[in-house]
């Protein structure tokens, strides 16, 4: 969001500079990305040369037909000749002049040239030469009131310092003018403006024919008439304040409506009251079929869940959204019908996710307004249409529903105090509270109608407090007041997960549960998601580390291992999933390096290894081993290319994990060590021969590591061999080569008795 520093001046004055406001507002209440200075540079006295002139004569240049010789009046003993090319003034008119000397926003710097024969000695500005509009199609023509010589920055924003906010979904107050300065108000402690806006005189009494048929979807809508309305461009100061936040100026009527709508954050619509159907409006939901043409051009399909604003015949705009082609504001409109409504927000997401379409008004709608905010839009909004296009106001229905309470909640000072950390007397609790605009009654608050949506109980109401004074909390650790917490066996096992996992040179990551997909055909889809990526509840972990790992190497991260703890969400059958805790990871590489990384975890946690095949979706077939805790595999390069990953059940792991603490001897016994290599069918698992040969050994065989796998034509087909590196030992005494060779004997018999295997020379 942009914010114009004069525009919110005029709704809190403070004095403050664009950087202290910006610093309090970070700590407080929404990052500031950055201000950015527009308009015409202040330094060296260049703005003394931009000032208000009174033209004396207009004539047309003697040497040129489309340029005109000006004498301009600029305050100065002596008139200015100026030569223009714009002829939509006379002699008397008051203009904007930039003199000889004079900087533009766009660097140029004005100099006395001969034109045509002629010496000009400066510039009559157009809006968008001074960076206060568009319009370059004519000369700004000033109040006629202004006396020659005033300074311009003195009547035109010519310099304009802007805030660029990035505000938070929760806080749609925050999305105008008046809302952040509330907020700047309430930081400085200074007095906030009243609501802007006066109501102007009513000069009749016409019936405003307004029906509601779904009320929960709008349960407000103030319509006003207006007559006698003359579309032409909105006053300089209005489209500089438009165009610094952000919006292009089109009209006085419509420019009324984005300007309410950025000052006090209630999107309005104006139709042209003379193309509805018996100049009545009636706010339904779409029907099967039906379409409606947008402001954009395009033909739109709507759908039954659309809610609409339509006349007696058809639809005349999507509501909260875009108005419709057939019935917009145009140089002969005449008779506005001003819309100030209140609508649900989910329905408005819904419909611009789903049509693609989004805009300044949805994208408040869909965050919340405030349902008590559109008398104040209307009240602001119809005293701008009588003063910048002439209108009449000769109607009004405010069609509302019941809208809903006020919450109240009890604060307790000093639970408040022991959250916050700092000690916070109680009337200063009350006093942060009362500037933002809650109502205390003792420890009762009552929410604000604009904070209803984010500030339902206690907690909410001391992160209020808490915003205001985090700059005072002291930077030390917090005072642990209840010592009987410890943590639980799962959080010691999660812990101990992520601290093997971040030795082993992972980086941990945080992935949303909801995903566009599932590899499992059941998983559960949310009836009403928030947009197409964030529809389905995920069963694996390992989607997302795969998309943000290629994301990572899309931007030149080679060497990337990620690793997630989280939740996933099983079908169960019933009407809630089953929530397991999965331990998930991506790494650059192949099958080994997923595997070592197993293999380090297991060990940390005593788990004696168990592999056999196994498969995966996302998984390579023959390359995809399973474990009794989960999965462990090359990625299949039809999903991602050059990845292993990993994902193991925490709970499966907790069960394996041994309980108390397990002590082994060092044994102080050189050990043996031999390599074994076997020729055994295609399809007998590696581990399952490890397996075999502790039974066949026991505890004499301290280790055994599968390092070489061979398959060719000395073998046979379907065959393949693979060597193992095996240490034998013994706590009592160092083991002989007798002894090794009994071991290896034992080995040899057992794998060939249960496997075939055969011991290759």
């Amino acid at each position: 969001m942009k914010v114009p520093l004069s525009w919110l001046r005029e709704y809190v004055r403070v004095d403050a500079t664009p950087e202290e406001l910006a610093a309090r507002l970070s700590v407080s209440t929404c990052e500031v990305e950055r201000i950015v200075r527009r308009g015409v540079p202040d330094t060296d006295g260049n703005l003394g040369r931009f000032r208000v002139g009174l033209v004396l004569e207009a004539e047309k240049h003697p040497n040129a037909d489309r340029l005109q010789l000006c004498r301009v009046d600029a305050g100065d003993p002596e008139p200015y000749e100026i030569v223009c090319g714009a002829w939509n003034f006379s002699a008397g008119a008051k203009v904007a002049v930039a003199l000889a000397g004079a900087t533009l926003p766009n660097g140029l710097t004005l100099e006395r040239r001969e034109l045509r024969g002629r010496v000009s000695e400066g510039m009559i500005l157009a809006e968008d030469e001074v960076d206060l509009g568009p319009d370059h199609d004519g000369i700004m023509v000033l109040d006629p009131s202004l006396e020659p010589g005033t300074p311009l920055a003195d009547v035109l924003p010519l310099v304009e310092d802007v805030l660029e906010l990035e505000t938070t979904p929760n806080r749609p107050d925050l999305l105008s003018i008046y809302g952040l300065a509330r907020e700047v108000a309430a930081l400085f402690e200074v007095e906030l403006a009243p609501w802007p806006g006066t109501e102007p005189p009513r000069d009749g009494d016409e019936k405003v024919d307004i029906s509601v048929e779904d009320e929960e979807g709008c349960p407000r809508y103030v319509g006003r008439l207006f007559r006698d309305v003359t579309i032409g461009p909105s006053p300089v100061w209005m489209k500089a304040r438009i165009a610094a936040a952000g919006m292009r100026p089109i009209s006085n009527v419509v420019d009324v409506t984005n300007y309410v709508m950025l000052g006090l954050g209630n999107p309005l619509h104006a139709f042209d009251h003379a193309t509805l159907a018996d100049g009545r409006v009636i706010v339904r939901r779409a029907r099967p079929g039906e379409e409606l043409r947008t402001l954009d051009g395009q033909l739109r399909a709507l759908d039954p869940r659309d809610l609409l604003i339509a006349d007696p015949e058809r639809a005349i705009a999507i509501a909260g959204i875009m108005g419709g082609a057939e019935t917009e504001v145009t140089d002969a409109t005449t008779t506005v019908l001003l819309e100030a409504a209140n609508f649900e927000p989910v329905s408005i997401l819904h419909s611009s996710e789903r049509l693609a379409l989004r805009t300044e008004g949805s994208n408040r709608w869909e965050k919340g307004v405030d349902p008590h905010l559109a008398g104040h839009a209307a009240r602001l909004a119809s005293q701008l249409l009588v003063e910048t296009a002439g209108a009449r106001w000769v109607g009004e229905t405010d069609a509302q529903a019941a809208l809903p309470d006020r919450a109240r909640i009890e604060l307790r000072p000093a639970r408040a105090s022991a959250l916050i950390g700092l000690d916070v007397p109680a009337e200063r609790q009350r006093a942060i509270l009362d500037r933002l605009g809650f109502e205390l009654d003792g420890d009762t608050v009552t929410v604000p109608t604009w904070r209803a949506r984010d500030v339902t109980r206690e907690a909410d109401v001391i992160e209020e407090v808490a915003r205001f004074v985090l700059d005072e909390v002291p930077f030390t650790l917090p005072l642990r007041r209840d010592v009987r917490w410890r943590p639980t066996p799962e959080l010691r096992l999660r812990r101990l997960v992520e601290d093997v996992l971040v030795g082993c040179g992972l980086d941990e990551a945080y992935t949303p549960s909801l995903v566009a997909s599932d590899p499992r055909a059941d998983a559960l889809r949310l009836p009403l998601p928030l947009s197409t990526e964030m529809s389905t509840l995920r069963t694996t972990l390992l989607p997302s580390l795969l998309e943000t790992a290629t994301r990572n190497r899309e931007v030149g991260n080679d060497d990337v291992a990620l690793f997630e703890i989280a939740r996933v969400y099983l079908p169960s059958g019933e009407q809630l999933p089953e929530e397991r805790w999965r331990v998930g990871a991506v790494v650059a590489g192949g099958f080994a390096d997923a595997k070592g990384v197993v293999d380090t975890l297991l060990a940390a946690l005593r788990i004696e290894p168990a592999v056999e095949r196994g498969e995966h979706p996302l998984l390579h077939p023959g390359k995809t081993a399973r474990l009794p805790q989960g999965v462990v595999g090359e990625v299949h390069p039809g999903v991602a290319q050059g990845w292993a990953a990993f994902e193991l059940d925490l709970v499966a792991l907790g069960e394996a994990a041994p309980d108390g603490v397990l002590y082994e001897d060092v044994l102080s016994f050189p050990p043996v060590l031999q390599d074994l290599a076997f020729v055994v069918g295609e399809d007998v698992p590696a581990a399952a021969l490890a397996a075999a040969m502790r039974d066949a050994a026991g505890p004499e065989l301290r280790d055994v590591a599968v390092f070489d796998e061979y398959r060719g034509g000395q073998i046979g087909d379907g065959k393949r061999s693979l060597a193992f590196r095996v240490a034998f030992g013994s706590p009592e005494r160092t083991l002989t080569d007798e002894d090794a060779a009994a071991l290896r004997a034992k080995i040899v018999d057992a794998l060939a008795a249960e496997f075939g295997a055969v011991l290759r020379a």
